[in-house]
């Protein structure tokens, strides 16, 4: 059929090239061809409408009231220097968070558990988004105590990628935590153009997963690796994670979320993390 369909059109647009005959007579078209194909229903045959957004995505879920901006590190250590790492990062980063004269905040640094091995994991705050991140960056260049601190641990790493985010309106704010915990971060890498949807999906689906307070924040990139979410959870072991997300199946929505929002993902990745013994987050 759909053979028969291209036929048709395809002499349809011939006559209005020629002119149509008519009792022997040809009479020339008044329609152009150009006129013909912008708004035939051929061209809407291949044509998907796109419904244009008004406003960035990052304007739409991120929240309001605030203007925080997020930092995640990902640093890949050499594995005889993990002990060594830790202790300098024990001894450097918490005097950074605790100094007024810095607008910025570590949330949380942790070691990776389960997933990539060797690897620490921080997690740093800026109040005042992209400003309080470029005024930190430019006293830090000044404070020899950081200088000396990054010339030692990049000895001592692999490799290192970091990413700036957004925090979602619809999560808690990340805020200090007794322990001891156990914290997963799940990150999802989406399909380009589907943030606003997995938005929609995830503004109801914690308030199922706020029932335990283990959901901890959520989050998703600026720059970096572009269409990433990280959401961050604590729990007090492997069992009670286990136990707790079982339980999310019981409970009404859960489902629905989990079959639309997986076609949304082009991968996933899960982390188990341990917190580093200055950690905001125990």
């Amino acid at each position: 059929m759909a053979t028969r369909v291209l036929q048709r059109v395809g002499n349809g647009l011939r006559q209005t090239r020629n002119g149509l005959q008519v009792n022997g007579q040809v009479t020339v078209a008044v329609r152009s061809l150009s006129g013909f194909r912008e708004d035939s229903w051929f061209k809407s045959l291949f044509v998907r409408k796109v419904d244009p957004r008004k406003d960035a995505h990052s304007h739409l879920l991120a929240k309001k009231e605030d203007n925080n901006l997020y930092k995640i590190q990902f640093h890949n250590v050499k594995p005889e220097c993990l002990d060594a790492y830790n202790n300098l990062c024990e001894d450097v980063l918490p005097s950074i968070h605790a100094d007024p004269e810095y607008p910025c905040e570590l949330v949380g640094t942790w070691n990776t558990w389960y997933g990539e091995q060797d690897q620490a994991v921080h997690l740093w705050r800026y109040r005042g988004g992209y400003p309080a991140l470029t005024e930190v960056m430019n006293k830090l260049r000044q404070n020899k105590v950081f200088m000396d601190y990054r010339n030692e641990r990049g000895k001592m790493l692999l490799s290192r990628r970091n990413q700036l985010l957004l925090e979602f309106s619809f999560w808690n704010e990340p805020v200090p935590r007794a322990g001891p915990n156990i914290y997963e971060l799940r990150s999802y890498q989406l399909r380009p153009g589907t943030m606003i949807e997995w938005g929609n999906y995830w503004a109801r689906a914690i308030e199922i997963r706020q029932q335990n307070q283990e959901a901890v924040g959520g989050f998703f990139s600026q720059i970096g690796r572009l269409y990433t979410v990280h959401h961050l959870w604590a729990y007090k072991d492997l069992l009670s994670r286990e136990d707790i997300r079982n339980a999310a199946w019981q409970r009404d929505g859960w489902d629905e979320v989990v079959y639309y929002t997986v076609p949304l993902i082009q991968n996933m990745e899960s982390r188990i993390m341990i917190p580093m013994k200055t950690s905001p987050m125990k």
